[in-house]
């Protein structure tokens, strides 16, 4: 075993030691790849040793250069060195972090983790919360808190009777949400057709008297705000919407998978004044935290109704007695779980306040260099107000656009996706990783300059 580890350590650090080198999004002969990794269900066992350098060669050379400096797509971070090495330890213990009985130190070290992440992003410090595999199970478990509540106070208990003959619910939502609020609304049994959705200005922030006048209604309701755009950054004006909600008695959720980490830094905190008036939050870890997949944080100001949505029991399990240890099953959708909590843990203690906050800086400042000198690549246009970490941009005509980033995706000197705002084609540059460089950025805004056709 020991050397079985050994080999794949070396492996491992062989891998992210090629990074600055090698295409980004390498090229990738799909027959070939199935083939190299598809056979027969094999008849009998086979040496690890063996299986892992098959797997390492094979994999690692399709593998996307996701946790080096030089890749750009879908708001995606790499791995800090100590979360990495924290979770092979989480592997290496393989502790259920269901209950507290199923691994007392992962039960722990989520309380720990759960109270600095409460603290390093404003929120309330008796917030409830809860470590999940990603934002999309973090706004389920949210807004199942959010139809507990909103349906108890028009008096229907929702885990007992379900959603037969219950009042209906309204969720009152920008025209720029993000895809998993719809899915996680589907989930719920609530339906898309529940969703009022309102308009939003030319960055995607919802417009208050709009939302004033969707809440000019009775019923249960759930307002559903956005820390973070997916295409521009932009924010909701919080303050404004938490007091419509509050008016109308409204549930706030707000969506922060990347965006709610402005408030770790004292110089964009600004952007999320009022995000802590909230009744539930949405954030990921797996994105501007750095931590491996798959991990997404949920916080509810009404630990009571989070608990009850969620919490279950069964006579066979060991529960812990109220005000006792933390059984994690009591917050989240899961029984069996990863004890995601060790990473987060070693992330947090890695960097600190200070590591966090200029981490998030950092990706920021590269943004506004993106976009500084993208405006003078030929036929570049800025989409958005650079306020994060996302530049959004395009060229003349749509399949100008899509010409110049597929040669930049082909060249393998940076990777970031495409997207479509407005009617139109654009593409879309994420800033998230620990180890962009200026001389990384620089390496990608000269493969736009070669694929625009500029002779330098």
């Amino acid at each position: 075993m020991r050397e079985l580890l050994r080999e794949t350590a070396d492996r491992a650090a062989d891998f992210l030691e090629s990074l600055p080198g090698r295409p980004v999004f390498p090229p990738v002969d799909l027959d070939a790849l199935r083939a190299r990794l598809g056979a027969p269900l094999p008849e009998g066992p086979s040496d690890p040793r063996e299986v892992l350098a098959d797997l390492a060669e094979a994999g690692g050379g399709a593998a996307v250069g996701i946790p080096g400096g030089r890749y750009f797509g879908f708001v995606i971070g790499g791995a800090l060195p100590a979360a990495l090495a924290a979770d092979w330890l989480t592997s290496t213990w393989d502790q259920n972090a269901g209950l507290y009985v199923g691994g007392p130190a992962a039960s722990v070290v989520e309380e720990v983790a759960g109270g600095w992440l409460a603290e390093l992003l404003r929120l309330p410090a008796d917030a409830s919360f809860a470590f999940v595999t990603g934002t999309q199970m973090a706004h389920a478990t949210a807004l199942a808190a959010a139809r507990h509540h909103v349906l108890a106070e028009a008096g229907w208990d929702v885990e007992r009777r379900g959603l037969s003959g219950a009042p209906a619910i309204r969720i009152v939502a920008g025209a720029r949400r993000h895809a998993t609020i719809d899915r996680s609304i589907r989930l719920l049994g609530l339906g898309t057709d529940s969703i009022a959705e309102v308009p939003v200005d030319e960055q995607g922030r919802m417009l208050v008297e709009e939302v004033r006048d969707a809440l000019d209604r009775p019923g249960p309701t759930i307002v559903c705000a956005q820390a973070g755009e997916v295409n521009t950054g932009a924010f909701d004006p919080f303050a404004e919407i938490a007091d419509a909600a509050a008016g109308a008695g409204a549930w706030l959720h707000v969506d922060g998978a990347f965006g709610l980490w402005a408030a770790a830094s004292p110089r964009l905190a600004h952007l999320v004044a009022g995000a802590e008036r909230a009744d539930s939050w949405s954030v990921d870890g797996h994105k501007w935290l750095n931590v491996p997949y798959d991990s997404g944080i949920v916080f509810c100001a009404r630990p009571d109704a989070h608990r009850a949505a969620m919490t279950t029991t069964a006579a066979y399990l060991v529960q812990a007695d109220p005000g006792g240890p933390r059984d994690q099953m009591d917050w989240t959708p899961e029984f069996s779980r990863r004890a995601r909590g060790f990473a987060l843990y070693a992330a947090i203690r890695s960097l600190g306040r200070q590591g966090i906050a200029e981490l998030v800086e950092r990706c920021c400042d590269h943004a506004r260099r993106f976009a500084e000198e993208l405006g003078g690549v030929s036929g570049a246009e800025l989409l958005n107000e650079v306020v994060l970490n996302q530049v959004l941009f395009r060229f003349e005509t749509d399949e100008r656009t899509a010409a110049i980033l597929r040669a930049v995706q082909e060249s393998g000197e940076a990777w970031m996706s495409g997207t479509t705002w407005q009617g139109r084609q654009a593409i879309r540059i994420s800033v998230s990783n620990w180890q962009t460089t200026e001389e990384d950025v620089a390496r990608a805004v000269a493969a736009f300059r070669r694929a625009a056709g500029h002779d330098d």
